[in-house]
């Protein structure tokens, strides 16, 4: 299956981001790829509620439905499967930071509410975003069960593992990834050791807003990097994640059977 990751800097205009994101599925489907995989925020950006004094809350209640409406329509229209993160209105004064992932025909697979808030980096998203508590999330795309991951749930290498304990064998990876000392090594890291340890395929697009690094990336069931791309404000990448790869990386590094501590889904 031909997968691609779709990096863009989105602004305060929703519906502006939503023609960005239409442009970019068109393109990804004229490459022929069967699912696009979008950024944490693409719906806007969670720094542009400071800017307009409009809290996350007032913006997921203005904007969700739309915003998942539109993904409905542009994956029917294109044909293709896709992967965006916005802000969910929780029927609290937080919104949920949720990722939704949505079929060829249009219908909506799953949301993932994101349960690891970013609490960290002197950063706190638990005091804007209200956590998610069910989860992790895996949905059947094509031939691969697809496993939703939202940004700092990267660095949870036990959140990744519940998520393969479930079928998935493509992590599908949705960031926001922060500037700053040793995270763009943390980044690229972080991707290829949950693909080397799960030998799965990990797809993820990070946003390119100026206080984010970009460099989306797709890495094989060994940890090789099959495609990336570095800064460009809006750009795509496009891998062939076959199946095959996967198979032959559980026979010469066959790690989950050789595991004597299983955890699963709790």
């Amino acid at each position: 299956m031909k997968v691609a990751a779709a990096q863009f800097a989105p602004t305060a205009d929703a519906a502006a981001n939503l023609v960005v994101i239409e442009e970019m599925t068109a393109e990804a489907a004229e490459a022929g790829a069967e699912l696009v995989v979008f950024p944490e925020e693409a719906m806007v950006p969670s720094d542009f509620s400071d800017e307009t004094d409009a809290p996350l809350a007032r913006l997921a209640l203005a904007h969700w439905d739309d915003f998942l409406e539109g993904l409905s329509r542009i994956a029917r229209t294109h044909g293709i499967a896709i992967i965006a993160a916005g802000y969910e209105d929780s029927s609290t004064a937080l919104p949920y930071n949720t990722m939704a992932a949505v079929d060829a025909s249009g219908e909506i697979l799953g949301l993932y509410r994101k349960m690891h808030l970013y609490d960290a980096f002197s950063y706190k998203e638990s005091r804007r975003i209200q956590r998610g508590d069910t989860g992790p999330v895996v949905v059947r795309i094509g031939d691969f069960n697809v496993g939703l991951v939202n940004c700092y749930d990267i660095r949870f290498p036990e959140f990744t593992r519940s998520l393969v304990e479930m079928g998935a064998d493509l992590l599908a990876v949705s960031a926001a990834w922060v500037k700053g000392p040793l995270k763009e090594d943390h980044w690229q890291t972080l991707l290829r050791t949950r693909a080397i340890e799960n030998t799965c395929w990990v797809v993820a697009a990070s946003l390119t807003t100026p206080d984010c690094i970009g460099m989306s990336m797709a890495v094989d069931p060994l940890g090789v990097v099959r495609a990336a791309l570095g800064e460009e404000e809006r750009s795509l990448l496009v891998t062939d994640a076959g199946k095959d790869r996967i198979d032959r990386a559980r026979t010469v590094l066959p790690v989950l059977r050789n595991r004597r501590i299983i955890i699963g889904p709790r």
